[in-house]
């Protein structure tokens, strides 16, 4: 397996694919599958005006999913600095002994190309494959990308398995449960004013001057939350601020009207973020009234991403999970409580597909942390995982 594995990875390193963006990778992946394995009708399921995902069936067996977008956008390196810090190019796949490193490996093109080469060598046997465009999180329509995503496309179009098996980085062990998530934005308006003259904003100085207020708030209301965390199943709670904006960057010398924070939230247990985001607003209000932001209006939104969802931990899938897994690394999966990771499980879940994940382990690469690296053994091992999981499960 090693070899196709290789293949297919320096294949989608060589082609971006920006979430929802993914049609230009998808139709060259699907040009080179069909040449190497054209004893199978691969596909390209468009989705918005640039989504793509490659799609591929030997019957109405289980679905192999994962993804083909990367959480940052390849080749974007204007966009990728504002989390990186890093505006120099990204280098090529490389390959030392065992280990492969390189861009996106660890969301997901490491454990979707061990799926695509178990899908394709799996000697005919029951089962669907799905390489999801659009599969990472991301808020809306944020930069004119399609909400569609290559899932629900796929969903609208093809009637679901009974069973799915998500190839995904992430713990070493077998996930039938998994946390929901959902996008916090607050936002504190005061009154616009000019630099030079302090005094003309609300509060004076300006609402950014002001920032440390609402993020001490912020900070003892996430624990606040994460301390009533009740670790439902194997999962947990989770939050952190992940953006903060306010002013134009051009015009410093304008002292702007609006800070506004983002904040992700992750939870195992059924929370409701609507009164969660309006209780946060309460806070918040009653902090900024003690301060010098009293005079500014507070309001949290809530974008939801999805809710936490469980397949039954004696369903067929998980059974067939264990006993693979057990067999392949020769001891059943360890337990694990308070795992943050979601994933298009979820959504799978919420549709009534019993659905598993499982995948190996990423870590930064040592030279460059926005790579990843992989030992090629464990790819191979939970490819084996998979293929096997196709000919075993129930159509």
């Amino acid at each position: 397996m090693r070899q196709p594995l290789l293949d297919v990875l320096r294949l989608l390193d060589t082609v971006p694919a920006p979430r929802g963006r993914e049609r230009t990778a998808a139709h060259r992946l699907r040009d080179w599958c069909a040449e190497r394995w054209p004893d199978i009708d691969w596909q390209v399921l468009e989705h918005g005006p640039e989504g793509g995902s490659l799609f591929a069936a030997h019957g109405a067996g289980p679905l192999l999913y994962s993804h083909l977008d990367t959480s940052l956008d390849d080749g974007a390196a204007t966009v990728n600095q504002l989390v990186t810090g890093n505006a120099a190019p990204i280098g090529p796949l490389a390959l030392d002994g065992d280990t492969v490193t390189g861009f996106g490996l660890g969301v997901a093109r490491g454990p979707a190309a061990a799926a695509l080469v178990a899908f394709a060598e799996s000697g005919r046997g029951q089962g669907q494959l799905l390489l999801a465009g659009s599969g990472t999180h991301r808020r809306g329509t944020a930069g004119g990308i399609t909400a569609v995503t290559g899932l629900e496309a796929y969903a609208g179009t093809h009637p679901l398995p009974r069973s799915a098996i998500v190839a995904k980085c992430g713990p070493p062990t077998l996930l039938w449960h998994e946390p929901g998530a959902f996008y916090l934005t607050v936002e504190v308006t005061g009154r616009s004013g000019a630099a030079m003259l302090a005094e003309s904003a609300t509060p004076p100085g300006g609402v950014l001057a002001h920032a440390g207020v609402v993020l001490d708030e912020l900070a003892r209301w996430r624990e606040t939350y994460l301390a009533a965390d009740p670790r439902q199943g194997q999962t947990g709670r989770a939050c952190g601020i992940g953006a903060i904006s306010g002013g134009w960057p051009d015009k410093p010398d304008l002292l702007p009207a609006r800070l506004r924070i983002g904040l992700y939230v992750v939870a195992g247990d059924p929370v409701q973020p609507a009164p969660l985001a309006a209780e946060l607003a309460g806070r918040l209000r009653a902090r900024c009234a003690r301060s010098a932001l009293r005079d500014c209006a507070v309001d949290v939104a809530v974008e939801p991403v999805a809710a936490a969802a469980a397949t039954p931990s004696d369903a067929a899938v998980v059974t067939a999970a264990r006993v693979a897994w057990s067999d392949e690394f020769g001891a059943p999966p360890p337990p694990i409580t308070g795992w943050t990771g979601s994933t298009d499980g979820v959504e799978l879940r919420a549709r009534g597909v019993d659905t598993v994940r499982l995948g190996p382990q990423a870590r930064p690469a040592a030279s460059d942390p926005r790579r990843d690296a992989l030992s090629l053994a464990q790819l191979e091992a939970y490819g084996r995982i998979y293929r096997r999981l196709l000919s075993e499960l129930p159509a």
